[in-house]
């Protein structure tokens, strides 16, 4: 029988009738199963508001982990932001209880994680745009919510979890207790009373009695004693799962302790890290580049080094390792005392390794092979400076290489090497974060390449071509030029100077001059600045010069409008900027970022080479301050000039970018306190129309307007009190212009007060507006009053001006129309004069036409537009 139904009825097949059982019936008759709702006994379980916070604080944590394994920035921002909103709503508990430690280890690994991902730049590249701006993002969030955890962070970074994870252990706690909550639940749910055993009695005599076998009772060891608890007993039994997994998490505690020992070292040699079989240290040991027996010459040198350049630029070559070996050839040729020619040659093959290090021109180079090109130029320019017997460049071929004796002879070409560093430093700056703490790192590196380009400088003077000359004091140029400090005029003007004398190319020659410009103008040299940009005629050809050059000239022409405006020139600083900022890509212009097209998109082959031409972020010039410029030029010019030609239908626009922002800002249905910088310069314009010079100044130079644009410029407190005074002179102009009609004299003492100008500035801008012939006016000196000519059209007859000569217009236009229809009536043949001749019919037709044309000659002439305005008048 099945031990499934041990003790219960049998049914023996014995025909005799005298065998007699008696079985107790056992006394409680319960149902075994109560599967009913109604009777299930759910058991309820409550809870602190600590285990509540703490379990959802967990649940992120355990997210927050996952997704870090998988590297899913987007997804670990948002656990990341949850998990701060958790925590805060935990505020009450964390006052009591104090800051979990568990909550301040995954702050901490969350540090290192975004650390790790930030200065794996590859990494950073092969992320998507999603990815790359949620790492951005929560570094920033990051570093700014662990300033209120420093403390913790500190200690905790100085006394980590060295045994168990903590996390791990309160997650398994808490699994723990639910499982022995599940398990109580189940045996409460299937275990009922127990009953009585069945006891049976036979005769004697049954050889064939119904018995439980051996077997049977060997087989049912295992079994229940209890049917009815069978539930119970086929459930899994999670405790020792449990179990098993405490072990197996204390085992990897351990092994992680071993392996941080194994790290750290240990004083005094207790573990060390072994990868062989049977327990011993695997020692790798490198190739050596000789034999035992090998003698170390130049020639032997010289023939290991072309075995590791041969290896150069082939398929599956390890760059590293070659940059290894040639360190190591080096360093034996040190070693050995081949002499200072052998280590300038392998000097250059290393500087050309390094180079060779990144396959993709289109990225820069990585950190540590930055320090180590740096390193060897500097090592390499010494020497040469140091040696003046050694003579080095591209045109020597190698066997006419002299390296045992001097004068030494090397092939290679300096200038080329620093001419490639500097490429290199700008696309190391290209790919850092412009607001980084790694780009303020990177730009220290500029003082050592500015010295590196004065070195050779100083190197090659006397030894070079007037043409390398020319390459290396336009690269000195290039790097000074746009900083305030980097050069003084007179070193300035040699090295251009040389290169205007000496150049044979127009390139060098025009990036010299415009680096000059910008020189002069950067330190308000603007008559110099602007003398040599119009003597140097580059308006007219800059269009056939290549990209970057346009790139300057841009540049060039941008920082000549603002010395023009700092020296109160607004003119000139509009005609320098309108060609700029009329087309709204000053920013992609400049090469300072590109701008989504509407019309068509870019090739991402097109994008790349963009992107190389971005110029790095200390040298941008700001485009707000720009803009302003421009806008405050434009209306100190537009706005006399709009009330001059209040009138005249026929005006032209001075600035169409003006005209556009006020006419968008007139659409407002509603015009609240200016705002931004186009706001306020929109709000200043309007009261200089009313001749309020006050508020026209307030609306220009207020806190706002300084934080954001004045307080950029080096002599900001002049460039202020020049913007004033040209308010002034402007609202007087303008007041000049809109009420000159109402007045017969103006009393000049009493326009100096109203302006809060002195009276002889009041008469030069009033004597330069009648010799303009812009004011019908005379001044009267002894009384100092304005006296004015009535000769001016009053508002009615200007009205009647115009009206004459859109009605002269119109007759114009009807005229034209009635010649067109009379030129093809005489061109048309009559139907009733089929049968004339053709040729006769087209003779009398010319004969037609000529006649008319004559009359209209002489009798038909209308007064021209000039005779017609007169007699309006």
């Amino acid at each position: 029988m099945s031990r499934f139904f041990k003790g219960s009825d049998s049914e023996s097949d014995s025909s005799d009738d005298s065998e007699e059982f008696t079985i107790q019936r056992p006394a409680v008759t319960t149902k075994v199963f109560q599967l009913s709702d109604d009777e299930e006994e759910t058991r309820r379980v409550v809870r602190s508001e600590k285990d509540k916070r703490y379990e959802e604080l967990l649940n992120i944590i355990k997210s927050l982990k996952n997704k870090k394994k998988i590297k899913d920035m987007s997804n670990v921002l948002s656990d990341f932001e949850s998990l701060c909103k958790a925590f805060d709503k935990a505020k009450k508990v964390v006052e009591k209880e104090g800051i979990p430690r568990f909550y301040i280890r995954t702050l901490s690994e969350l540090e290192e994680f975004v650390s790790e991902c930030w200065e794996d730049r590859e990494g950073r590249k092969k992320m998507n745009k999603t990815n790359a701006k949620s790492l951005t993002t929560l570094r920033q969030k990051l570093k700014k919510y662990s300033k209120d955890f420093e403390k913790e962070l500190e200690e905790y970074k100085e006394n980590p979890d060295d045994t168990e994870d903590e996390l791990d252990a309160a997650d398994g706690e808490a699994s723990e207790e639910s499982d022995e909550e599940e398990q109580a639940a189940a045996n409460s749910f299937f275990q009922k009373e127990k009953p009585a055993k069945p006891v049976k009695t036979y005769d004697d005599d049954d050889s064939e009695g119904w018995t439980n076998s051996e077997s049977d009772s060997e087989s049912d060891e295992d079994a229940p004693d209890d049917y009815t608890n069978m539930a119970a007993y086929f459930l899994k039994d999670k405790t020792t799962d449990d179990k098993k997994e405490k072990k197996q998490k204390k085992l990897r505690s351990v092994k992680q302790q071993v392996v941080k020992d194994v790290d750290e070292g240990d004083d005094e040699g207790g573990w060390e890290e072994v990868t062989g079989k049977g327990g011993a240290p695997m020692v790798v040991e490198k190739p050596k580049m000789f034999a035992k027996d090998t003698e170390v010459n130049h020639e032997a040198v010289v023939k290991k080094l072309l075995e590791i350049i041969a290896a150069r630029g082939k398929k599956g070559t390890d760059r590293q390792e070659q940059i290894e070996l040639l360190k190591e050839l080096y360093s034996i040729a040190e070693a050995n005392n081949l002499g200072y020619a052998m280590s300038v040659k392998i000097g250059f093959n290393i500087i050309a390794a390094i180079y060779d290090y990144n396959p993709n021109i289109a990225t820069c180079m990585r950190s540590e092979m930055w320090e180590l090109c740096l390193k060897n130029v500097e090592m390499l320019l010494s020497q040469l400076k140091e040696h003046q017997d050694i003579t080095v460049g591209a045109n020597i071929l190698e066997d006419s290489e002299n390296l045992e004796t001097a004068p030494f002879r090397v092939r290679g070409c300096i200038l080329t090497v620093v001419e490639r560093l500097c490429e290199e430093y700008t696309k190391m700056l290209q790919a850092c974060d412009a607001h980084s703490t790694e780009y303020v790192e990177r730009l220290r590196d500029d003082v050592k390449v500015c010295s590196i380009v004065d070195a050779l400088l100083a190197y090659l003077d006397g030894r070079a071509t007037s043409e390398e000359i020319c390459r290396v004091y336009l690269r000195k140029v290039e790097s000074v030029y746009y900083k305030m400090s980097g050069c003084s005029e007179a070193e300035m003007d040699k090295l251009c100077q040389y290169i205007y004398t000496k150049d044979s190319t127009d390139r060098l020659r025009t990036r010299a001059i415009l680096c000059h410009i910008y020189h002069h103008a950067l330190h308000d040299r603007w008559f110099q600045a602007r003398d040599l940009m119009l003597m140097s005629h580059l308006q007219d050809t800059i269009q056939h010069s290549d990209v970057p050059t346009q790139i300057l000239y841009n540049r060039t022409m941008v920082q000549l409008g603002l010395c023009s405006f700092r020296q109160g020139m607004t003119k000139d600083a509009h005609n320098a900027l309108v060609d700029i900022q009329s087309g709204g890509r000053a920013k992609e212009l400049l090469a300072q970022g590109l701008l989504l097209q509407r019309q068509h998109e870019r090739t991402p082959e097109q994008e790349k080479i963009e992107k190389r031409r971005l110029l790095p972020y200390h040298m941008h010039i700001n485009l707000e301050l720009l803009e302003c410029v421009y806008l405050v030029s434009a209306m100190l010019m537009e706005i006399p000039y709009m009330a001059a030609h209040e009138m005249d239908a026929r005006r032209r626009m001075i600035s169409k970018n003006f005209h556009h922002v006020l006419r968008m800002s007139e659409r407002q249905t509603l015009t609240g306190p200016p705002e931004s910088m186009r706001e306020h310069i929109v709000a200043a314009s309007k009261a200089m129309k009313t001749g309020d010079w006050k508020a026209c100044k307030n609306f220009i130079i207020n806190e706002k307007m300084n934080s954001k644009v004045w307080d950029l410029f080096q002599n900001k407190d002049a460039v202020r009190d020049m913007i004033v005074c040209k308010i002034q002179e402007e609202s007087l102009r303008t007041y000049l212009f809109t009420y000159s009609s109402v007045y017969d004299t103006l009393s000049l003492v009493t326009l100096a007060e109203m302006f809060e100008l002195d009276v002889y500035k009041v008469h030069s801008v009033i004597s330069k507006m009648i010799i303009n012939e812009e004011l019908m006016a005379s001044l009267d000196e002894p009384t100092q009053t304005v006296i004015m000519h009535r000769t001016e059209p009053t508002r009615l007859q200007a009205l009647a001006l115009q009206l004459s000569e859109k009605v002269g217009t119109l007759v114009e236009n009807n005229e034209r129309i009635l010649e067109i229809k009379q030129g093809n009536f005489f061109f048309t043949k009559n139907p009733n004069q089929q049968n004339r001749d053709q040729s006769g019919g087209y003779q009398q037709n010319q004969q037609n036409w000529s006649k008319y044309k004559q009359q209209n000659q002489t009798g038909n002439r209308r007064p021209n537009r000039n005779q017609q305005q007169q007699r309006a008048y």
